[in-house]
């Protein structure tokens, strides 16, 4: 018993460790500026400043340091379509606090959104990951997007999975321009608003 609680708490530890935390951030930023293929467990444990041990602590690997990275984005995408706060029956409320939402978790990640895309033509486990990252919120809007025409509230101008999927490659475009001028953020959110408005055939709010 006592030999398994020490396992735990040594696991828990490792997890919560600020070495860890900092082994990601590195490991997210050398990603990010090298991609996939050229980033090397050398590469991420320099920019930490560690020894290459120190980060077999934590870590497996370098597919499983990319892994947690790639979990964590998922989970930022996922929470940003939470509403919680939200009048889920006011769907100009809904509208702009998912599309902005959406808008912050994109611009916030693109960077490593797309070295994740890249590596998820190749390898089945990230690509799983990343129809989590677009078709969980796809599905999700589309199922509200056929609540509010079963209500007889929206229009929309094509069908709901449509509508999902067209606002969310305008998030993506938008977000792309962001990366350099990050102060256009509030008006690329209201007319993405807007935009999404007129899809789902509501008028603009």
């Amino acid at each position: 018993m006592e030999k398994k609680e020490w396992a735990t708490r040594v696991k828990h530890d490792r997890a919560d460790s600020a070495t860890r935390a900092a082994l990601l951030t590195a490991a997210r930023r050398v990603f990010e500026r090298n991609g996939y293929a050229r980033t090397t467990v050398a590469g991420i444990t320099a920019e930490a400043g560690v020894g290459r041990a120190t980060l077999y602590v934590y870590f497996a690997s370098k597919e499983e340091v990319f892994a947690v990275l790639a979990e964590g984005v998922r989970d930022r995408f996922l929470a940003s379509q939470e509403l919680d706060g939200i009048d889920a029956d006011d769907p100009y409320a809904v509208a702009r606090a998912t599309i902005t939402a959406f808008l912050d978790a994109y611009t916030e990640n693109l960077a490593f959104v797309t070295v994740l895309q890249h590596q998820s033509l190749s390898d089945p486990a990230m690509g799983e990951l990343w129809e989590e990252i677009h078709g969980l919120p796809r599905r999700r809007s589309a199922r509200y997007t056929r609540r509010l025409v079963e209500r007889g509230v929206a229009d929309p101008a094509a069908s709901p999975e449509a509508v999902a999927r067209a606002a969310g490659g305008m998030v993506a475009a938008f977000a792309g321009g962001l990366a350099s001028s990050p102060g256009d953020r509030d008006r690329a959110a209201r007319e993405l608003t807007a935009m999404y408005l007129r899809l789902l055939g509501l008028p603009e709010g």
